[in-house]
């Protein structure tokens, strides 16, 4: 077993991390800054400027593996971008979790990513040339529409927005939330998940389809908060469709696939998460580590405590176990297919954001008061991370087809 990098994945994984370096970290304060100003929900013009940069460096769309395998991919169309392996593109997007929003100055932020290999995948042509194009040139935003506030949305198939056939469109009444990215003024696409039938089997009767945020009958009723941040520009809603007609066209695949593929879209989502929730925990040590050497109390370095040097090994040991599971995933996914690394999904699932809390906890205990503040990124980085433990389904689900894959090795 040879772990050493390839040449390849040296070579973007560091060339993102020289970007960081270089145009990203530098401007941390003219961010906040913006961030600060003015209206919660807008487009913030350094990010803007960086995505330019970004991407005549070609350093854009990395998260798009360069073959999908899937029958549904229209050859006659072209993605542009970086296109890397899981393996390869896991390296690089760790680098772009220590900062939370390099993700999108490369374009690789949640949920476009997601949503743009949905239509990479499974879209018509005349679809991707409306939105998988601009979504690709980064010049607009997308979200996704899955989850209900009336239903446990854990399992998909208890979703209740209607989307029912009038003719030569559907007509869609229900309620989403956690929608997110509906809040960012660029945002105007989404991939709704509904059901076009309530009989038949359980798993064919959700069907997907693009809906136009400006269409009538959409209405963002509010935007949530998450342990008190709101997430702006970015940010997550609840919103609602009343008798909103779209063109029968606008379907994803065809009804009843629905399911399917929302299988294929949450697998690369759900390691993406962990990829980046990676270079989260990096920075939660580095920061844990600079303040124990820093501060003295009771006579001595913090770091000087036994409890911390306890702390800082297992948070390393952690750390290091963790990336070498999601590497192991990536690679699984890269040779054998997404299906095939199901339960390497799960587990990196259920592990990295279990993991990245642990260690923000810590880091959190060890600034003291400063680390519920504002003052440092670990409290606004911890809720973020406790999100995730819901996010791309929750604990549970995982656990349980972890559970599941184990027991059928000794079902007789």
């Amino acid at each position: 077993m040879d772990f050493t990098l390839s040449e390849r994945e040296t070579f973007f994984r560091d060339r993102v991390r020289q970007f960081i370096r270089d145009e990203i970290a530098p401007r941390r304060a003219e961010h906040d800054a913006q961030h600060r100003e003015g209206e919660r929900w807008k487009v913030l013009p350094v990010i803007e400027d960086v995505k330019a940069r970004a991407r005549a460096a070609g350093l854009w769309n990395f998260f798009m593996p360069p073959h999908s395998g899937q029958q549904h991919v229209d050859d006659s169309f072209t993605f542009e971008g970086t296109q890397l392996s899981n393996l390869e593109y896991a390296l690089c997007a760790e680098e772009m979790g220590r900062i939370d929003w390099a993700s999108e100055c490369f374009n690789c932020s949640a949920p476009d990513t997601g949503n743009m290999e949905v239509l990479h995948r499974y879209g018509t042509l005349a679809q991707k040339e409306a939105w998988l194009r601009p979504l690709m040139n980064g010049d607009i935003r997308s979200v996704f529409l899955m989850t209900e506030p009336a239903v446990a949305s854990s399992d998909a198939t208890n979703i209740e927005t209607r989307i029912d056939r009038h003719g030569d469109h559907y007509v869609i009444n229900g309620r989403k939330w956690w929608s997110s990215g509906v809040g960012d003024p660029r945002c105007r696409i989404g991939i709704l998940m509904g059901k076009t039938s309530f009989e038949g089997a359980r798993h064919q009767q959700q069907s997907m389809v693009l809906v136009p945020l400006d269409t009538p009958g959409v209405r963002i009723e509010r935007m949530l908060s998450v342990y008190g941040y709101d997430h702006a520009p970015h940010g997550h809603g609840e919103v609602s469709f009343t008798d909103v007609r779209v063109p029968i066209d606008n379907v994803l695949l065809g009804e009843g696939r629905g399911f399917e593929i929302a299988q294929g879209r949450l697998g690369p989502g759900r390691i993406h998460h962990c990829m980046r929730t990676i270079g989260v925990a990096e920075t939660a040590i580095e920061a844990m580590a600079r303040r124990l050497v820093s501060r003295v109390a009771f006579g001595k370095r913090i770091a000087d405590h036994s409890v911390w040097e306890e702390r800082i090994a297992r948070a390393r040991i952690d750390i290091e176990m963790t990336r070498l599971l999601c590497l192991k995933a990536a690679d699984m996914m890269d040779r054998a297919g997404n299906k095939a690394a199901q339960a390497e999904i799960a587990m990196i699932k259920v592990q990295a954001p279990t993991m990245a809390l642990r260690i923000l906890d810590d880091a959190i205990q060890a600034h003291g008061g400063a680390g519920v503040s504002e003052d440092f990124d670990l409290a606004h980085a911890w809720a973020a991370m406790r999100t995730l433990r819901f996010a791309d389904g929750p604990d549970e689900v995982h656990c349980r087809a972890i559970a599941r894959h184990e027991f059928g090795k000794y079902a007789g």
